[in-house]
Formats: C-alpha cells, structure tokens, sequence
C-alpha cells in the first residue's frame, strides 16, 4: 500500500505552547488509523494543521503526495480530505437533506445533483427516513450520523473523525463503528480520534499516541 496522507515534522505552537512537537506519520490507502491520547494531548489540534484551518508551525502535510501547508480548507476539501468535528453544530431550522446537500454543494453547482448525493449519503448513514426532518430536532447519535453524512457528501477520499462516538450510548457507539468498518470496505481512508479503547483497537489497522503534544514510539 502507498501512503495517502504523510505527516512530516509538524509542530504547531501557540506563543510559548507547544501543542504539537515533531509529529511524524503516515497514512496507508485504504485503512483505519486511531489516533490516541489523553485531553490536551494535541491531536484535534494536529487535525486542524492537517485540514488547513491552522497552518503548521513548521514541518509539512503532503496528501496524496502534494504539500498541503498554506491551503485553506475549502481547498482541502476540493482535493478529497474531509472531517468532523467533537461538537456537532447541524443548521437546525434547515432539514437533514439540505444539511447534507451543503457539503454536496462543495462537488456541484446543481441542487438537484447535491439532492440526490444527499439522498445517498443519507442512505449510507441509515438515516434516509429522517431527511425531512429540522436537524435541530435529531437526537445525539442521529446529529453524528448526520455530521457524517454532510462530510461524506463532499466526497472524500480521506475522512478524518474528531470522536464521532463522544456521548454516545453503547447501542449508538455501536452503529458509528459498524458504520466507520462499511465505509473502509468502500474504501475510504480514515484517521480516528477516539477515547474508547475498545472502538479503537476493534477499528484501527494502526495506532498513533500523542502525549502533551509529541508523538509516543510504540
């Protein structure tokens, strides 16, 4: 497998803070990698650097092989990276298909093709029965799998994941890491932030740990 993603020397720093230190990865084609840590460890911050809504200190982000660093992140995006966030913030008084179609909106400038992206992305998710809905209205775990399904609408090739099981209850964690496992049979690319060590260890083909802003060798 060749790498999708090479993370080489990053640092980010926040005055005197370093909130990340010499950070150096690789993603592979086609899997899961979990990244680990405890709070204030660093990696939603990286995961910025690597989305471009922070530009990296030093060292560079090369996705499929061209450098990243300087790009913002509708660029990103338009190249095939995507993420989620901790905290979802759905457009509540819009519903859950035009939620959807604005990431859609990224690939086309026809509504009627973002529609019928959404339609599917929603379908992906199995949240189809709820795309007339007002996404203020959702419940948690249909918020994450709504979250989902706007960035998947973008049509990424690397999907990067900020804790898409946070606050879950076990039975809704569970269809996030069923659904994070259909979507690599796919084929697509995923970098995970997660606390629950047993997602992690049942989701990742490798792990990555940051600690206080640095990579752990394992």
């Amino acid at each position: 497998m060749s790498a999708i993603l090479e993370i080489q020397h990053v640092s980010k720093f926040f005055g005197g803070l370093a909130a990340n230190s010499d950070v150096s990865f690789d993603v592979q084609l086609g899997s899961i990698m979990g990244l680990i840590g405890p709070n204030g460890a660093g990696k939603t911050t990286l995961f910025n650097c690597i989305t471009g809504y922070y530009p990296p200190s030093k060292g560079e982000v090369r996705f499929k092989g061209v450098v990243m660093n300087g790009l913002q992140p509708n660029q990103v995006c338009r190249l095939g990276m995507a993420r989620t966030w901790q905290k979802v913030r759905p457009l509540a008084k819009m519903t859950v298909v035009d939620n959807v179609m604005v990431g859609a909106l990224c690939r086309t400038n026809s509504l009627q093709v973002a529609r019928e992206i959404a339609h599917e992305q929603l379908k992906v998710v199995r949240l189809d029965h709820k795309a007339g809905f007002l996404a203020g209205g959702l419940p948690i775990g249909e918020r994450k799998k709504l979250e989902v399904a706007r960035v998947l609408a973008t049509k990424p090739e690397l999907l990067l994941l900020d804790e898409v099981m946070g606050g879950l209850n076990q039975a809704e964690s569970e269809e996030i890491i069923l659904l994070i496992l259909e979507l690599k049979k796919l084929g697509l690319t995923q970098v995970v932030i997660e606390h629950d060590m047993k997602a992690i260890m049942r989701l990742s083909d490798r792990i990555v740990v940051l600690n206080s802003g640095e990579k752990l060798d394992m």
